[in-house]
Protein backbone atom coordinates (compact mmCIF):
# COMPACT_ATOMS: atom_id res chain seq x y z
CA UNK A 1 0.00 0.00 0.00
CA UNK A 2 2.99 2.04 0.27
CA UNK A 3 3.08 3.02 -3.30
CA UNK A 4 -0.51 4.65 -2.66
CA UNK A 5 -0.11 6.33 0.42
CA UNK A 6 2.60 8.54 -0.94
CA UNK A 7 0.33 9.53 -3.56
CA UNK A 8 2.16 7.51 -6.14
CA UNK A 9 0.72 4.37 -8.36
CA UNK A 10 2.02 3.85 -11.97
CA UNK A 11 -1.11 1.48 -12.37
CA UNK A 12 -3.34 4.24 -11.90
CA UNK A 13 -5.22 6.04 -14.91
CA UNK A 14 -4.48 9.81 -15.09
CA UNK A 15 -7.99 10.08 -14.87
CA UNK A 16 -8.11 9.16 -11.00
CA UNK A 17 -5.31 11.77 -9.94
CA UNK A 18 -7.77 13.73 -8.05
CA UNK A 19 -8.76 9.96 -5.99
CA UNK A 20 -4.66 9.23 -6.25
CA UNK A 21 -3.85 12.20 -4.06
CA UNK A 22 -6.95 11.70 -1.45
CA UNK A 23 -5.58 7.99 -0.83
CA UNK A 24 -1.95 9.08 -0.49
CA UNK A 25 -3.05 11.33 1.99
CA UNK A 26 -5.23 9.12 3.55
CA UNK A 27 -4.04 7.00 6.77
CA UNK A 28 -4.29 3.24 6.63
CA UNK A 29 -7.74 2.11 7.19
CA UNK A 30 -6.74 -1.37 8.02
CA UNK A 31 -9.76 -1.20 10.76
CA UNK A 32 -12.01 -0.34 7.66
CA UNK A 33 -13.89 -4.19 7.55
CA UNK A 34 -13.84 -4.05 11.19
CA UNK A 35 -16.34 -0.96 10.83
CA UNK A 36 -18.05 -2.36 7.92
CA UNK A 37 -19.39 -5.70 9.91
CA UNK A 38 -19.96 -3.31 13.42
CA UNK A 39 -21.59 -1.49 11.43
CA UNK A 40 -24.15 -4.16 9.58
CA UNK A 41 -23.95 -6.43 12.31
CA UNK A 42 -25.50 -3.23 14.44
CA UNK A 43 -28.38 -3.17 11.55
CA UNK A 44 -29.30 -6.55 12.16
CA UNK A 45 -28.98 -6.72 16.09
CA UNK A 46 -31.38 -3.61 16.24
CA UNK A 47 -33.28 -4.41 13.62
CA UNK A 48 -34.50 -8.05 15.44
CA UNK A 49 -34.30 -6.26 18.81
CA UNK A 50 -36.87 -3.83 17.43
CA UNK A 51 -38.93 -6.40 16.01
CA UNK A 52 -39.56 -8.52 18.76
CA UNK A 53 -40.29 -5.62 21.20
CA UNK A 54 -42.53 -4.53 18.48
CA UNK A 55 -44.74 -8.01 18.28
CA UNK A 56 -45.26 -7.66 21.80
CA UNK A 57 -46.79 -4.54 22.10
CA UNK A 58 -49.44 -5.26 19.12
CA UNK A 59 -50.33 -8.89 20.04
CA UNK A 60 -53.23 -7.41 21.05
CA UNK A 61 -53.70 -5.01 18.16
CA UNK A 62 -57.48 -3.86 17.70
CA UNK A 63 -57.91 -2.71 13.65
CA UNK A 64 -60.44 -0.74 14.47
CA UNK A 65 -59.01 1.66 17.02
CA UNK A 66 -55.37 1.11 15.97
CA UNK A 67 -52.63 3.15 17.88
CA UNK A 68 -50.85 5.86 15.83
CA UNK A 69 -48.61 4.54 13.35
CA UNK A 70 -46.84 7.43 12.44
CA UNK A 71 -43.45 7.21 15.02
CA UNK A 72 -43.72 3.44 13.48
CA UNK A 73 -41.95 5.25 10.61
CA UNK A 74 -39.09 6.42 12.24
CA UNK A 75 -38.48 3.35 14.60
CA UNK A 76 -38.51 1.51 11.35
CA UNK A 77 -35.52 4.26 10.60
CA UNK A 78 -33.24 3.01 13.86
CA UNK A 79 -31.79 0.09 12.64
CA UNK A 80 -30.35 2.10 9.39
CA UNK A 81 -28.48 4.73 12.08
CA UNK A 82 -25.72 1.59 13.27
CA UNK A 83 -24.88 1.26 9.70
CA UNK A 84 -22.84 4.72 10.21
CA UNK A 85 -22.72 4.51 13.23
CA UNK A 86 -20.34 1.37 13.44
CA UNK A 87 -17.70 3.68 10.84
CA UNK A 88 -17.75 6.76 13.00
CA UNK A 89 -17.19 4.74 15.74
CA UNK A 90 -14.26 3.32 14.39
CA UNK A 91 -12.79 6.22 12.84
CA UNK A 92 -12.85 8.55 15.70
CA UNK A 93 -11.33 5.83 17.91
CA UNK A 94 -8.86 3.94 15.32
CA UNK A 95 -8.70 6.52 12.47
CA UNK A 96 -8.07 10.42 12.35
CA UNK A 97 -11.97 11.27 12.16
CA UNK A 98 -14.71 11.57 9.55
CA UNK A 99 -12.91 14.46 7.76
CA UNK A 100 -9.74 12.93 7.40
CA UNK A 101 -10.46 9.53 6.79
CA UNK A 102 -13.48 9.34 4.55
CA UNK A 103 -13.41 12.81 3.36
CA UNK A 104 -17.15 13.41 4.35
CA UNK A 105 -17.06 17.57 4.18
CA UNK A 106 -17.92 18.50 0.67
CA UNK A 107 -16.09 20.35 -1.51
CA UNK A 108 -17.04 22.36 -4.95
CA UNK A 109 -15.79 19.30 -6.76
CA UNK A 110 -17.99 17.03 -4.51
CA UNK A 111 -21.25 18.99 -5.43
CA UNK A 112 -20.29 18.88 -9.37
CA UNK A 113 -19.76 15.44 -9.32
CA UNK A 114 -22.30 14.02 -6.97
CA UNK A 115 -25.49 15.93 -8.34
CA UNK A 116 -23.87 14.57 -11.64
CA UNK A 117 -23.56 10.80 -11.55
CA UNK A 118 -26.53 11.22 -8.85
CA UNK A 119 -28.99 12.36 -11.63
CA UNK A 120 -27.67 10.22 -13.93
CA UNK A 121 -28.59 7.34 -11.60
CA UNK A 122 -32.02 8.36 -10.85
CA UNK A 123 -32.53 9.19 -14.93
CA UNK A 124 -31.67 5.23 -15.44
CA UNK A 125 -33.02 3.98 -12.14
CA UNK A 126 -36.69 5.18 -13.67
CA UNK A 127 -35.66 3.77 -16.75
CA UNK A 128 -35.03 0.32 -15.16
CA UNK A 129 -37.78 0.64 -13.34
CA UNK A 130 -40.65 1.16 -15.82
CA UNK A 131 -38.94 -1.71 -17.93
CA UNK A 132 -39.31 -3.91 -14.54
CA UNK A 133 -42.43 -2.24 -13.58
CA UNK A 134 -45.03 -5.22 -14.32
CA UNK A 135 -42.77 -7.66 -12.30
CA UNK A 136 -42.20 -5.58 -9.23
CA UNK A 137 -45.90 -4.69 -8.48
CA UNK A 138 -48.13 -6.61 -5.76
CA UNK A 139 -51.52 -7.64 -6.61
CA UNK A 140 -53.53 -4.44 -5.68
CA UNK A 141 -50.29 -2.58 -7.96
CA UNK A 142 -48.66 -1.14 -5.52
CA UNK A 143 -45.07 -1.58 -4.55
CA UNK A 144 -44.33 -3.28 -1.58
CA UNK A 145 -41.83 -2.23 1.67
CA UNK A 146 -41.66 1.04 2.42
CA UNK A 147 -45.22 1.70 0.35
CA UNK A 148 -46.96 -0.16 3.38
CA UNK A 149 -44.95 1.52 5.85
CA UNK A 150 -46.96 4.95 4.38
CA UNK A 151 -50.36 3.42 4.09
CA UNK A 152 -50.06 2.44 7.82
CA UNK A 153 -49.48 6.60 8.31
CA UNK A 154 -51.40 7.52 5.95
CA UNK A 155 -52.56 11.07 6.62
CA UNK A 156 -50.00 11.73 9.50
CA UNK A 157 -47.81 14.73 7.37
CA UNK A 158 -45.34 15.38 9.94
CA UNK A 159 -44.45 12.04 10.36
CA UNK A 160 -44.46 11.17 6.78
CA UNK A 161 -42.29 14.29 5.91
CA UNK A 162 -39.49 13.22 8.84
CA UNK A 163 -39.17 10.08 6.58
CA UNK A 164 -39.30 11.71 3.57
CA UNK A 165 -36.24 13.86 4.59
CA UNK A 166 -34.34 11.02 6.11
CA UNK A 167 -34.78 9.08 3.18
CA UNK A 168 -33.62 12.05 1.50
CA UNK A 169 -30.60 13.29 4.23
CA UNK A 170 -30.05 10.67 6.56
CA UNK A 171 -29.64 7.05 4.30
CA UNK A 172 -27.07 8.64 2.04
CA UNK A 173 -24.79 9.34 5.11
CA UNK A 174 -25.27 6.19 7.06
CA UNK A 175 -24.98 3.91 4.09
CA UNK A 176 -22.33 5.82 2.37
CA UNK A 177 -20.06 5.88 5.45
CA UNK A 178 -20.58 2.07 5.37
CA UNK A 179 -20.26 1.03 1.64
CA UNK A 180 -18.52 3.61 0.14
CA UNK A 181 -16.79 4.79 3.00
CA UNK A 182 -15.50 2.21 5.31
CA UNK A 183 -15.93 -0.96 3.25
CA UNK A 184 -13.90 1.09 -0.14
CA UNK A 185 -11.70 2.17 2.18
CA UNK A 186 -10.20 -1.36 3.30
CA UNK A 187 -10.44 -3.11 -0.07
CA UNK A 188 -8.55 0.15 -1.15
CA UNK A 189 -6.40 -0.15 1.60
CA UNK A 190 -5.50 -3.65 0.15
CA UNK A 191 -4.49 -2.66 -2.91
CA UNK A 192 -7.92 -4.44 -4.96
CA UNK A 193 -8.62 -2.55 -8.45
CA UNK A 194 -11.13 -0.08 -8.37
CA UNK A 195 -13.27 -1.20 -10.76
CA UNK A 196 -13.79 -4.16 -8.76
CA UNK A 197 -14.12 -1.87 -5.53
CA UNK A 198 -17.08 -0.48 -7.74
CA UNK A 199 -18.82 -3.31 -8.66
CA UNK A 200 -17.97 -4.97 -4.96
CA UNK A 201 -19.62 -2.44 -3.17
CA UNK A 202 -22.26 -1.63 -5.77
CA UNK A 203 -23.54 -5.22 -5.34
CA UNK A 204 -23.23 -5.14 -1.35
CA UNK A 205 -25.41 -1.40 -1.44
CA UNK A 206 -28.07 -3.26 -3.30
CA UNK A 207 -27.59 -6.03 -1.23
CA UNK A 208 -28.54 -4.29 2.41
CA UNK A 209 -31.39 -2.79 1.00
CA UNK A 210 -32.86 -6.39 1.09
CA UNK A 211 -35.53 -5.38 -1.75
CA UNK A 212 -35.24 -8.71 -4.09
CA UNK A 213 -37.53 -7.05 -6.51
CA UNK A 214 -35.92 -3.79 -6.47
CA UNK A 215 -32.28 -5.40 -7.05
CA UNK A 216 -31.89 -4.21 -10.76
CA UNK A 217 -32.66 -0.38 -10.48
CA UNK A 218 -30.56 -0.15 -6.99
CA UNK A 219 -27.61 -1.78 -8.89
CA UNK A 220 -28.03 1.01 -11.45
CA UNK A 221 -28.09 3.60 -8.74
CA UNK A 222 -25.10 2.39 -6.64
CA UNK A 223 -23.32 2.14 -9.54
CA UNK A 224 -23.55 5.55 -10.59
CA UNK A 225 -23.19 6.44 -7.02
CA UNK A 226 -19.58 4.85 -6.61
CA UNK A 227 -18.61 6.71 -9.89
CA UNK A 228 -18.76 9.62 -7.67
CA UNK A 229 -16.68 8.25 -4.61
CA UNK A 230 -14.15 6.57 -7.27
CA UNK A 231 -13.60 9.92 -9.00
CA UNK A 232 -12.99 12.19 -6.22
CA UNK A 233 -11.95 9.38 -3.67
CA UNK A 234 -14.37 11.49 -1.28
CA UNK A 235 -17.62 9.82 0.78
CA UNK A 236 -18.93 13.41 0.73
CA UNK A 237 -19.35 13.18 -3.42
CA UNK A 238 -21.16 9.68 -3.10
CA UNK A 239 -23.63 11.21 -0.51
CA UNK A 240 -24.55 13.94 -2.70
CA UNK A 241 -25.13 11.81 -5.40
CA UNK A 242 -26.59 9.19 -2.73
CA UNK A 243 -28.84 12.24 -1.71
CA UNK A 244 -29.50 13.21 -5.29
CA UNK A 245 -30.67 9.90 -6.12
CA UNK A 246 -33.34 9.50 -3.22
CA UNK A 247 -34.89 13.01 -3.93
CA UNK A 248 -37.53 12.00 -6.48
CA UNK A 249 -38.21 8.84 -4.18
CA UNK A 250 -39.09 10.56 -1.00
CA UNK A 251 -40.87 13.78 -2.58
CA UNK A 252 -43.39 10.97 -4.05
CA UNK A 253 -43.47 8.96 -0.96
CA UNK A 254 -44.53 12.02 0.43
CA UNK A 255 -46.88 13.59 -1.83
CA UNK A 256 -48.65 10.18 -1.78
CA UNK A 257 -48.71 9.53 1.43
CA UNK A 258 -49.07 12.89 3.38
CA UNK A 259 -52.67 14.01 2.25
Amino acid sequence: MGSVQDGRDPALHDRYWEAQLEAGARNSLHWGFLAFFVGWAGYYLVAGLIGAILAGQFQEFDPLSPPPMGPLLLVSLIPNLFLGLGPAVLSWWKGQGLRRDFGIVPKRRDWKVGLLTGGIGLVAAFVMTILLMSGSLDENGESSGINNLGQLAQGQAVWILLFSLFVFIGAPLTEELLVRGALWGALEQYRVPRYAILLLTTFVFALIHEEPERTPVLLVGGLAIGIARMITGRVAAAIIAHATYNLLPAVVFYAQFSG
